[in-house]
């Protein structure tokens, strides 16, 4: 269900008090002006509700073809435009039909008869139907070259493995139209999270006549520098409740209501994606009247836009911050020193001073929603006594030194504030005679760079948002592989987790990955700190949003009062 909002006064005029925000004021009142020239129906007439909703995104989308994008700016655009064969139910990250009224599995787990939903079309006016599945499903699987690399299909690649020219390798095996709205999907290995992964943007359908006519998959440039294919440019076709109007790089996406939309059209009418990526200019846009709503609240923000009248809701935590060691690093490799530094940390200090309402502590490495959680997990309870022995044990008694990398210029979901989660954890770490010399990097491409791609790292932040509810899209992710983050290799590990991805269901899977989780909290590659919670600001109009745990939230639930 929606989220009720309590009743909020909006506050239109944004208060100037210094030049920065005179000159943020200008530019947002020039953005308002600009809201009924951009698809948006200006004002509404008393007693009527102005459907354009104007929220500010923090970026472009990277893409606006969803098979070629990873972002969560390009994915909240592709959730208005496309829809999946699976859904998420609302509120939640549990999977449920969307395009798919139904599906069945076989008893080996390599075969799934989806029974499609009938009368739904493409906003081009080509018919949703089983051919069209499998029309997705096959491109998918025939991406070539270029197209195969992580910058471009990066799900698909991670999750079904192998391509058309690598057909040992991959778990899609063919799908079949057996019938007008039956099509059958074949694997050539179980995949429990099948279904899960189909919720991702990624999976949508697209119209097979649009991905044709518009070159879909003729991107050009280099793996690391990908171009955008017309259609990704300019061209997406779904079957969502809102279709495609423009894309003003830097400036706006602009997408309207699709008339002939199968379900519930809502009360919005025009979406329009204001770039803004400074998250002070954000919060004044909102203050400005500019815009309706904005994600990734700071946390310091928080108590005073409620009491500016403004809604603040939070979503539930799918998400986990965490403390990586490098164990190519000598200190970091001695299991006494991993140990030490988790029994330094007081995580529930850390959530208290530097992150958001709603956080909870983390005791492993997926959030307690997701299957596998295990209650009775090895945990490391802060103990700066037990931190100094272990210590001393290793054979630091004088100290220790470490580089501790963090990230500057950025805020993600699981780590609203770097900076100042960084700071707290020194202070904690100092307390018991580590030493931390401090390695800032702007965040991309030189932060992620170094501490996904060197072993110039010794404790580095990092963290994960969950894309869907599937255990192996968090410990899989992490450590189901040799990674220069962590610099360890463990072929058991890795292993367990490839052989638990395989099992045909999730009640098998639940004990294995129960087992996997405290394997993983015994070798300690890094310390879980927290499964921080995400907020979204809204103006007092907007009275109920569907606020997501997997960010599923499309905009024709959204419910105004003006």
């Amino acid at each position: 269900m929606s989220t009720p909002f309590r009743p909020g006064r909006a506050r239109r005029a944004l208060a100037v008090t210094s030049l920065a925000a005179a000159a943020s004021l200008v530019l947002t009142g020039c953005l308002a002006s600009d809201r009924e020239e951009e698809g948006g129906s200006g004002e509404a007439a008393a007693g009527e509700v102005d459907g354009t909703f104007v929220f500010a995104a923090s970026s472009d989308p990277k893409s606006l073809d969803p098979a070629f994008a990873q972002d969560g700016e390009s994915f909240r655009v592709s959730r208005q435009i496309f829809e999946g064969l699976v859904g998420v139910q609302e509120g939640s990250a549990e999977p449920e039909p969307l395009l798919a009224e139904s599906w069945e599995q076989s008893e080996d787990g390599r075969t799934y008869t989806f029974q499609l939903k009938d009368g739904v079309t493409f906003h081009d006016g080509t018919t949703f139907d089983a051919e069209a599945v499998c029309a997705n499903f096959d491109r998918w699987y025939n991406f070539e070259g270029l197209l195969q690399s992580e910058n471009m299909a990066y799900y698909y690649g991670s999750l079904f493995k192998g391509f058309a020219d690598s057909p040992e390798q991959a778990i899609y095996a063919g799908c079949e139209a057996t019938g007008e709205q039956e099509a059958e999907v074949s694997l050539n290995k179980p995949f429990a999270g099948f279904i899960a992964a189909l919720s991702l943007p990624a999976f949508a359908m697209q119209s097979p006549t649009a991905l044709e006519e518009y070159g879909a998959d003729t991107a050009g440039g280099t793996a690391e520098s990908p171009e955008l294919s017309e259609y990704a440019q300019g061209h997406p076709v779904g079957t969502g409740p809102f279709r495609f109007e423009s894309w003003d790089v830097g400036n706006q996406v602009v997408l309207s209501a699709y008339e002939d939309y199968w379900g519930e059209q809502g009360q919005v009418t025009d979406v329009i994606f204001r770039i803004i990526d400074d998250p002070q200019a954000r919060r004044q846009a909102l203050e400005s009247g500019s815009v309706d709503g904005y994600d990734l609240v700071a946390p310091a923000d928080t108590q005073a836009l409620k009491d500016g009248g403004y809604n603040v809701v939070t979503r539930d935590p799918f998400t986990i911050l965490y403390l990586g060691f490098n164990q190519a690093q000598e200190e970091l490799a001695d299991p006494d020193v991993r140990r030490a530094i988790a029994h330094a940390i007081d995580k529930d200090a850390l959530v208290s001073q530097t992150l958001p309402e709603g956080t909870t502590v983390a005791t492993q490495f997926i959030p307690e929603s997701v299957n596998g959680y295990n209650e009775d997990v090895t945990q490391y309870e802060y103990d700066p006594e037990r931190a100094r022995q272990l210590l001393e044990e290793a054979g630091y008694a004088d100290g220790l030194e470490l580089d501790f990398s963090y990230p500057t210029g950025v805020s993600r979901p699981y780590m609203p504030n770097p900076e100042q989660t960084f700071t707290t954890l020194t202070a904690q770490l100092e307390e018991v005679g580590i030493t931390v010399n401090p390695q800032p990097d702007k965040w991309s491409p030189d932060y992620l760079d170094r501490v996904n791609g060197t072993s110039d790292h010794d404790l580095h932040l990092l963290g994960w948002t969950g894309d869907y509810n599937d255990t192996d899209n968090f410990v899989g992710v992490f450590f189901g592989q040799e990674k220069p983050e962590f610099g360890f290799d463990d072929p058991e590990l890795f292993q367990a987790l490839a052989d638990a991805r395989e099992l045909t269901s999730i009640e098998e899977q639940t004990p294995v990955y129960e087992e996997i989780n405290d394997q993983i909290m015994q070798k300690l590659p890094a310390v879980p700190l927290a499964n921080p919670a995400p907020s979204l600001a809204f103006d007092a109009r907007v009275e109920s949003y569907p606020v997501s745990p997997v960010n599923d939230e499309v905009f024709n639930r959204i419910q105004l009062s003006e």
